[in-house]
């Protein structure tokens, strides 16, 4: 795979030739994102023949649809107009409940989340009229069939389906500046890019663009009052987000990071074996240990030097979002002064039960990261303190 030819395949796909390299989509940076990341999958990421199918699928798949989005643009320049309203965003780590929360959330018709189904293919946009029955739906779930049949166990672990919320690592997919490829692939040298050199260089601040040039498009026939999203990765990235959204409401969820870098390996591990044989949780763990626990490092800055203002955050405790999600939900509406209608909150509770019975099978063990428990308490110490998370047993 070259740069090359996976955009001639996206053209002849599509029959467009527009990706969007001017400032109204962020600018041309994308594709310094997608040459470091072919680079990395070539050297670093032991891919399978399946795997290399998967990934040009997958990568095939981000470029059609930033043809698509720009293309709609440039024939309905009008849809910016429409502002995206300042949108609760979901900031907590990764296996910190922010799944469940998302999804609960969403159950409100007053949020606006990007669900699976429009995320993975956003032209035409999503229509009102249409929106529980587009076809697109069925389509995405059958793609999701295809995790089930190459990596059955895990639906047990993190939950999959067309008509559930989508993080924006997705949506910023298509501008080639995302975690998302480092969480799917082995890919440790993007991994780093991401973390300092597209941080540094302007790249994600433009994804952050690209972010709301693709919620303008899903927004365009089925808007909603706010928008909701989510996203772990956020944590590294907050000014740039908050640069974007100034008069976002952010909840962030905490939990024990022993717990949380545990998990999280234990995750990413099986969701690479779709990609490579090549999978080692301690060596996940190394590779993610920068962007998860200097991340939660961050977050206490971000609260100190003002770039989250204290009136626009809540904070809520992983026990407390697991153990009755529904009082977590009114703690958060009362914050930010959001109306809770009596339905809303019975459909809330319905998808909250239903979610509790789902299999659950996730095992694993602190000990597989291959992390010092000691030097991780110290380094997280500080964050602890701060947002008052207490320790679990590891």
């Amino acid at each position: 795979m070259t740069p090359d030819e996976l955009l001639a395949s996206a053209r002849e796909t599509t029959g467009l030739d527009d990706f969007g390299d001017d400032e109204v989509f962020g600018g041309d940076g994308w594709r310094d994102g997608l040459g470091v990341l072919l680079d990395s999958l070539e050297t670093e990421g032991g891919l399978t023949e399946f795997g290399r199918l998967a990934v040009a699928g997958d990568l095939g798949g981000y470029l059609a649809n930033r043809l698509r989005v720009v293309a709609h643009h440039r024939q309905h320049p009008g849809i910016r107009e429409q502002d995206v309203t300042p949108p609760v965003v979901i900031i907590g780590q990764a296996r910190t409940g922010t799944t469940l929360l998302f999804d609960v959330l969403a159950q409100d018709p007053a949020h606006r989340a990007p669900l699976t189904w429009e995320v993975e293919a956003p032209l035409p946009p999503p229509r009102t009229a249409t929106y529980e029955t587009d076809p697109r739906i069925a389509e995405a779930d059958e793609l999701i069939k295809l995790v089930d049949l190459f990596i059955p166990e895990f639906r047990t672990i993190h939950q999959l389906g067309a008509r559930l919320a989508q993080e924006c690592g997705r949506i910023t997919g298509s501008a080639f500046t995302s975690a998302i490829f480092a969480t799917q692939y082995r890919v440790p040298g993007y991994l780093r890019w991401w973390l300092h050199d597209a941080v540094r260089d302007g790249h994600v601040a433009a994804s952050y663009t690209w972010h709301r040039r693709f919620l303008e498009v899903l927004q365009s026939e089925h808007p909603g009052a706010r928008w909701l999203i989510k996203s772990p990765a956020h944590v590294w990235t907050l000014p740039q987000l908050m640069a974007e959204y100034p008069d976002a409401l952010l909840v962030q969820t905490h939990r024990d990071p022993a717990r949380v870098m545990a998990s999280t390996a234990s995750m990413l591990a099986s969701l690479r074996h779709l990609y490579t044989d090549e999978v080692d949780v301690a060596e996940i763990s190394e590779e993610f240990a920068e962007l998860i626990l200097d991340g939660l490092e961050r977050t206490v800055d971000a609260r100190l030097d003002g770039t989250v203002p204290a009136a626009q955050v809540i904070d809520l405790q992983f026990a407390d979002v697991m153990q009755d999600t529904l009082v977590a939900v009114h703690e958060l509406y009362d914050r930010f002064g959001f109306g809770l209608s009596a339905e809303t909150a019975a459909r809330m509770r319905r998808f909250a039960s239903d979610y509790a019975r789902e299999p659950r099978g996730h095992q694993y063990t602190f000990a597989d990261t291959g992390m010092d428990l000691d030097e991780l308490r110290g380094r997280t110490a500080r964050y602890t303190k701060y947002f008052g998370v207490t320790e679990e047993p590891v």
